[in-house]
């Protein structure tokens, strides 16, 4: 029987789902694409998807969407879905409610059993698997580095039923150079469990802070993987699945060939993401239990993954780039709206030196949406994409600019300075006489505010750097100290001397005294931020006043809060979000001057064209 597929759908679209949804359009599809991630689809819209690497391509799709009714509506034959496994059991429940049509599912993703996800909820008539034997890495939100391809990929539905439509897309894509072969049903399996040791072999492994390349030129990690994969091979085995005799060993010479870098997995743990380890080494050690064999290293790296997970990973520089990861950037707590909203909203960009940060705020003065996109940004994500990506949900009736960078900023309406933001968000709190200490990337402020919350007078540090955001991550870094961890370890000691020198250079040769000593890494962490406190009480703080700490700093290393109340002998007080409180009061500000009767230029414009 001949299928003629027209409509394919694509849904996540990370490296996987970009490369299919190139090749399918290239293969003459109408492809639609969908992900909630709004910048990325705004990107993709007007600069389209683009494949660099071993693969040089670039695409424009017609269809893009950012919910799945949208999706829904554009009636697919089949939709790829191409996002993480621990997402899936979700996106299933939202599949199964479609009302224009019962598409075929393609499952595209890593793990044994996945496609059984799909299969108890929607029927195995309507599922299919698909092995991807390509990779690459997202170096921007529209831009994948296809890093290799070892043909071909593998395609199979999980009934015979839909074997004509296997072929179908097998040859569409192998006919634009991305090989791929349709299966039958069980042959699949074979490939299924493959590629799960393969990738079991090493994901958690390097979970453990170490490349894939590291991990092979170490005899002893070498041998770990080894025994890893013939655990694997006998569970194989056990179910049927037979391997030729040479399998290790042709496993091992593939994984010598990967290149310096870490697999999805330990960048999921180290980004305080769900991993995908039930369905790769933890269903390795399930089936080994179904049939009494011993999985004792898959055992160890599941449960040592999953102990993992549970604490803290995330770096302050981490969760900066990841703020506009696809599943962190989201209106409405992730979930996408179809509908623009309704009212009118204020925005405030604060351009930091270290952080450029985002805050949406209502007529009412509340918080609509708050996101911070690193300075200096690789993921060449701009503020003009953030800017209208937030103008499609929002209308934006001001926007006000303020940091270091607010003159550059060419979407501003107005512009303030970033202690008159301040002042603003910390008066939304709390109003009268205070302090408000800003610790920032690279300076200090003091901000002295009166009855009336003006600012009467403002201490900044000295042009050095000493003290603040830089100088913190630059001697922890010296020092052996994850930013992560900082804070909880100073607040382990009892240490009291701090660092003499406020230069970075001659404290980081200081701290590599104190390391050769011997010193404990709690009281290395004690003894920096002491020294940050010493910068801190040299500026002048009004003793008589309320004290509010905001910025990134204080975000991230709470533990100064203690040591400046123990200092002082006096209550500090930390806002919500303290990083954002400058994009905050930048909001507000925008907010205040459209109630006195500012308008957006180009409004004015408009209004004046029109009569």
């Amino acid at each position: 029987m001949t299928i003629k597929l027209n409509k394919i759908g694509i849904v996540g679209m990370g490296p996987v789902g970009s490369i299919l949804a190139t090749h399918l359009k290239e293969a003459g599809m109408d492809v639609a694409i969908y992900d909630h991630n709004k910048l990325k689809m705004n990107l993709v819209k007007t600069e389209g998807i683009i494949l660099e690497g071993v693969m040089k391509k670039k695409t424009f799709v017609k269809n893009v969407f950012t919910s799945l009714e949208e999706l829904d509506s554009f009636n697919p034959d089949l939709i790829f879905v191409c996002i993480k496994t621990t997402q899936l059991p979700a996106l299933v429940k939202e599949l199964s409610a479609l009302k224009q049509g019962k598409p075929g599912i393609v499952c595209a993703m890593n793990g044994i059993d996945v496609e059984k996800i799909i299969s108890v909820e929607l029927g195995e008539n309507r599922t299919f698997r698909m092995v991807i034997n390509f990779a690459g890495n997202l170096i921007a939100q529209n831009v994948t580095r296809v890093t290799f391809f070892n043909p071909p990929n593998y395609l199979a539905s999980m009934e015979d039923s839909g074997i004509a439509m296997s072929n179908e897309i097998a040859n569409a894509l192998t006919a634009v150079g991305l090989d791929t072969k349709a299966l039958n049903p069980f042959e699949i399996l074979g490939k299924i469990w493959e590629k799960t040791i393969l990738n079991s072999s090493l994901s958690a492994l390097c979970a453990v802070s170490m490349t894939i390349k590291e991990a092979m030129s170490n005899p002893d990690t070498v041998e770990l993987i080894e025994q890893i994969i013939m655990e694997a091979v006998d569970v194989a085995a056990a179910e049927k699945i037979k391997f030729d005799d040479d399998f290790n060993r042709k496993c091992l010479r593939y994984l010598h060939k990967a290149g310096n870098h870490f697999p999805s997995l330990a960048v999921d743990l180290i980004n305080n993401k769900p991993t995908e380890i039930d369905y790769m080494n933890g269903k390795i050690v399930q089936y080994g239990r179904k049939h009494y064999i011993r999985t004792s290293l898959n055992l160890t790296f599941s449960n040592m993954v999953k102990a993992m997970s549970n604490k803290s990973y995330t770096s302050i520089v981490n969760a900066a780039t990841t703020a506009l990861d696809p599943k962190s950037f989201s209106i409405e707590n992730g979930k996408s709206q179809a509908t623009k909203h309704t009212g009118n909203y204020f925005l405030g960009v604060d351009l930091g030196s270290a952080y450029i940060k985002f805050s949406v705020v209502d007529e009412h003065g509340k918080v609509a949406f708050q996101t911070v996109l690193k300075t200096m940004n690789r993921d060449r994500i701009s503020v003009h994409h953030v800017i209208e990506t937030l103008k499609q949900e929002y209308n934006l009736a001001l926007i006000c600019g303020t940091g270091y960078g607010r003159k550059h900023l060419a979407q501003a309406d107005l512009v303030k300075t970033e202690l008159n933001c301040a002042a603003m968000a910390v008066s939304k709190y709390y109003s009268g006489a205070k302090n408000i200490i800003d610790i920032g990337g690279e300076d200090i402020k003091i901000i002295k505010c009166n009855d009336e919350n003006n600012i009467e007078n403002f201490y900044l540090n000295d042009k050095c750097a000493a003290g603040t955001g830089s100088f913190i991550t630059e001697v922890a870094e010296r020092g052996g100290i994850n930013i992560a961890d900082m804070s909880d370890l100073a607040a382990k000691s009892s240490f009291q001397k701090e660092l003499n020198s406020f230069c970075t250079v001659f404290a980081k040769t200081e701290i590599m005294s104190w390391l050769f000593d011997g010193l404990p890494v709690e009281d290395i962490a004690k003894g920096i931020y002491l020294s940050i406190l010493t910068r801190v009480i040299k500026l002048r703080i009004d003793p008589a006043s309320p004290i509010f700490l905001i910025g990134g700093v204080i975000a991230w290393h709470p533990y100064l809060k203690t040591l400046l109340q123990e200092k002082l002998q006096k209550e500090v007080q930390i806002i919500d979000n303290p990083q954002l409180a400058v994009s905050y009061g930048a909001a507000l500000f925008a907010r205040e001057a459209f109630q006195k009767g500012m308008v957006r230029e180009s409004e004015v414009q408009t209004s004046t064209s029109n009569t």
